[in-house]
C-alpha cells in the first residue's frame, strides 16, 4: 500500500521553529567542479545547505547529472555509485542521499535533473506540437527547459535558497547546457545568483609543492562560458596556506577571504563546522545581497541546531569508543584494481549513525561474497580462513543487490551467521536470501530458490507477484518494480516493533505498529510458503497493511508468544533452540531499504537494534579473548615454573658432582 500524503508514520523530532515572515528574493547557489570529479562537490553542497539551515534559511538542494539516462535506476553501482531512492520512487544519484542526511529531511523528484529527462521531455513536447511547429533546438529550448526546472524546484519547495550541484567538471561537454542555463538565470536575477567552484589542488610527489594552476585554469574556463566565479573551495590533502590563497584570489579576481580551504578530514560531518569557521555563510550572504537585518532575524529561527550537529560530529569520530567489527557482504566492491565502497554508501553511513547512538565505533570490513562459494564444512585451508574471519565479526550485513553472481557465497554466510549466533541484518535481497537459506536448511526444501535466478525452481520461495508478472510479460520491466515509500504493519512483541518504539533515543508514548519505508525491488516472499516458514520458527513481523506482502522476517530472541491483538506479548528466555523453535540474538531481514531513511541526527531504529546486538556479541568476544589470554598466561606460568624447577634441579645435580 503506497503511503498517502500526510504525517509520517513515525514521529520525527524537529528543531524547526515556527514559520517566520521575511521579504527575501529567492536565491540560487551553483556548485561547479574544477580539475577533476570525485573531490567532494556533493559534500560541499550538502554542507552549505546545512550551514544555511542553521542560520534559519529554508534550503532545497538540486542534483544535476549530465548523462543521458533518464534516471539512475538502470546503472550498475560500480559505474556511478549507489542508486538512492526517494519517497516518490525516483531512482537518483547517491549525492541525493547525502543531501537528505545533511538536511535531515526528505527531497522530491523535482530536486533531481538529468540530461536524459530534459531531452525526453522536450522531444515528447515537440511530438505533441507543444512548440507550435517551431524549429526545436538546444538553445533556447533545452536551455529554457533547464531554467524552468531550476525555478520550479525552488517554487514547489517554497525555499529561500536553492543550491544546485552540476555534476562533472567545467570543460565537460555534457554539462555545458546546464552551465548556460545558470548563466541565463544570473542575467535574469543578477543579485540573487552565486557561483562556487570546488576545485582540486594537487601536490605531485616528485615536487612536494601544492599547485594552484589547474584551479586557475578551471576558473578561467568557466569565465569563458560567461560565468564569473564568486567563491573557490580549494580541495587538497592539507590546508591551504596564505600564499596560495592570495595566488588563487589574484588569478581568479576574487577576494582572498572567498578562497575557502577544504583539506582531507576524517569525517565528512566536520565539513559544515570547518566552513562555519571560515565564515562561508557570511560570505555567501554578502554575495547574494542578503541584508544583515534579514540574516539576524532568520538566525533566531534555526532549522537545524549547529550545537546538535557539532555534538554528533564529535561522537562519530570519537576514538575512545569501543570498536565493533561489522562485515558488509556484497559483490559491488571492485572496480578494476580498486575497491569502491560507494556502492553501499547509505548502508555504511547508517551503521556509523547507529554506532554513535549506542556508543560504539564500527570498523567496516568489505567482504566479497564470491570468497564464500566453498561450503563452510570444507576442509580447504582457504575456505577455513574465510569462515574464521566471520568468527571475528560482531555483526554481518548482506545489502541489496540483483543477479546470480555471488549468491551461493551469500547463502553460506547467512547460514554461518544463523548457526553461530552472529547478529545478521539482511536488506532487500539480503532478506530474500535469508528466506531461501532458511527454507533450504530448516524447512528442508533443498531446491528452494528465487525465480530471479531459477525460474523453474520446484520451491520458488521468492517470486514475482501475479500482477507484476503481467507487466513483465508486456516488456514493462521498470513498471514491475516496487519503488518508493510504502506502509507496513508491525507485529506487536517482535524485535522490529520494539525497535521502532524507540525513536531518537527515546521511547515513544504509544507502541508503534505502522511504519513507512522506501522500497526498490521486483521480487517478494511467495505467500504460498509463508505458513510453512512460520511453522518452522520464522516470524514475519512486518507485513503490508493488507497482509499480502512480507516486509520483515526475524527469528525471536526468546521463546515468544506473539499476539495479534492489543495484549502484550509474553516472553521467556531460552537458549538458541527452545522446544525445537530457533532463536537468535539478531537474525532479521527487511524487504525495504532502511538505510535510505537513516540520518546522522536521526539514526534508523533497525540499524540501532542491530548495533546493540553486535555490541552484545562484542562484549562476549572480549570476554572470550580475556579467558583465552588468562588461560595462555596460566599455561605460560606453568611452563615458566617447569623451566625454573628444571634449572634448580640441574643446579643441584652440578653441586653434588662438585
Amino acid at each position: 500500500m503506497k503511503r498517502k500524503p500526510g504525517k509520517r508514520a513515525i514521529a520525527v523530532r524537529s528543531t524547526v521553529s515556527k514559520p517566520r515572515k521575511v521579504n527575501l528574493n529567492h536565491k540560487y547557489i551553483f556548485v561547479i567542479g574544477g580539475v577533476m570529479s570525485g573531490v567532494g562537490k556533493g559534500v560541499a553542497t550538502s554542507s552549505i545547505g546545512t550551514l544555511l539551515a542553521t542560520k534559519g534559511f529554508k534550503v532545497n538542494l538540486v542534483k544535476v547529472d549530465p548523462y543521458l539516462n533518464v534516471d539512475a535506476g538502470t546503472m550498475n553501482p560500480t559505474e556511478h555509485g549507489e542508486v538512492f531512492v526517494l519517497n516518490s520512487g525516483m531512482e537518483t544519484d547517491q549525492d541525493m542521499g547525502n543531501y537528505e542526511r545533511f538536511l535531515n529531511r526528505d527531497l522530491t523528484a523535482d530536486d533531481y535533473i538529468t540530461s536524459g529527462m530534459v531531452y525526453k521531455h522536450v522531444i515528447e513536447k515537440e511530438r505533441a506540437l507543444g512548440y507550435g511547429g517551431k524549429c526545436v533546438e538546444a538553445i533556447p529550448h533545452i536551455r529554457d527547459e533547464i531554467v524552468h526546472r531550476f525555478e520550479h524546484s525552488a517554487r514547489v519547495n517554497k525555499s529561500d535558497v536553492s543550491i544546485i550541484e552540476i555534476g562533472g567538471t567545467v570543460g565537460d561537454y555534457q554539462n555545458i547546457m546546464f552551465i548556460e542555463a545558470a548563466r541565463v538565470l544570473k542575467i535574469r536575477h543578477p543579485q540573487d545568483v552565486a557561483f562556487i567552484m570546488v576545485s582540486y589542488l594537487p601536490t605531485p610527489g616528485t615536487l612536494g609543492e601544492m599547485k594552484t594552476r589547474p584551479t586557475q585554469n578551471a576558473v578561467h574556463q568557466l569565465a569563458s562560458y560567461g560565468v564569473t566565479t564568486d567563491i573557490v573551495i580549494a580541495r587538497a590533502e592539507v590546508s591551504l596556506d596564505e600564499r596560495r590563497k592570495e595566488k588563487i584570489a589574484t588569478a581568479c579576481n576574487i577576494l582572498s577571504k572567498r578562497v575557502i580551504s577544504a583539506p582531507d578530514i576524517q569525517s565528512i560531518y566536520d565539513v559544515p563546522i570547518n566552513f562555519d569557521h571560515d565564515k562561508l555563510t557570511e560570505i555567501l550572504l554578502e554575495v547574494l545581497h542578503v541584508d544583515k537585518q534579514t540574516a539576524r532575524h532568520l538566525s533566531t529561527h534555526p532549522i537545524i541546531s549547529l550545537a546538535d550537529w557539532r555534538k554528533m560530529a564529535r561522537g562519530i569520530k570519537n576514538h575512545e569508543r569501543k570498536t565493533l567489527n561489522i562485515a558488509i557482504v556484497g559483490k559491488y566492491f571492485n572496480t578494476g584494481d580498486f575497491v569502491l565502497t560507494d556502492s553501499y554508501l547509505s548502508v555504511l553511513e547508517a551503521i556509523k549513525f547507529s554506532g554513535y547512538a549506542v556508543g560504539v565505533k564500527p570498523v567496516i570490513h568489505t567482504v566479497n561474497s564470491r570468497d564464500f562459494e566453498g561450503n563452510q564444512d570444507s576442509t580447504s585451508r582457504s575456505d577455513l580462513l574465510f569462515y574464521k574471519k566471520l568468527d571475528e565479526m560482531d555483526g554481518i550485513i548482506v545489502p541489496g543487490g540483483f543477479g546470480e553472481s555471488g549468491i551461493e557465497g551469500k547463502l553460506n554466510v547467512i547460514r554461518y551467521a544463523r548457526e553461530n549466533q552472529i547478529p545478521y541484518f539482511g536488506l532487500c535481497y539480503g532478506m530474500q536470501l535469508m528466506i531461501i537459506e532458511y527454507a533450504r536448511n530448516i524447512v528442508d526444501l533443498k531446491d528452494a530458490h528465487t525465480t530471479e535466478i531459477d525460474p523453474k525452481s520446484p520451491h520458488p520461495v521468492i517470486d514475482v507477484m501475479p500482477d507484476q508478472k503481467k507487466k513483465i510479460a508486456g516488456g514493462n520491466y521498470g513498471g514491475s518494480m516496487r519503488l518508493g515509500v510504502y506502509l507496513a504493519r508491525l507485529m506487536k512483541g517482535s524485535i522490529a516493533q520494539e525497535a521502532y518504539s524507540y525513536f531518537a533515543g527515546k521511547k515513544l508514548p504509544k507502541l508503534t505498529t505502522l511504519i513507512e519505508e522506501r522500497h526498490r525491488h521486483r521480487y517478494e516472499v511467495n505467500p504460498k510458503y509463508v505458513e510453512r516458514l512460520e511453522k518452522a520458527g520464522l516470524v514475519f513481523s512486518g507485513k503490508s497493511p493488507d497482509g499480502k506482502l512480507m516486509e520483515i522476517a526475524e527469528l525471536p530472541r526468546f521463546s515468544a508468544k506473539f499476539e495479534k491483538d492489543d495484549s502484550k506479548a509474553k516472553r521467556t528466555e531460552s537458549s538458541s533452540f527452545s522446544g525445537g523453535r530457533p532463536t537468535h540474538p539478531f537474525f532479521l531481514g527487511t524487504q525495504f531499504h532502511p538505510e535510505f531513511l537513516a540520518r546522522p541526527l536521526q539514526p534508523h531504529p533497525l540499524f540501532t537494534e542491530f548495533m546493540k546486538a553486535a555490541k552484545g556479541r562484542g562484549k562476549m568476544n572480549e570476554k572470550n579473548e580475556l579467558n583465552k589470554k588468562n588461560m595462555k598466561d596460566e599455561e605460560n606460568k606453568e611452563e615458566r615454573e617447569k623451566i625454573i624447577d628444571e634449572e634448580i634441579s640441574t643446579a643441584g645435580m652440578v653441586e653434588e658432582d662438585e
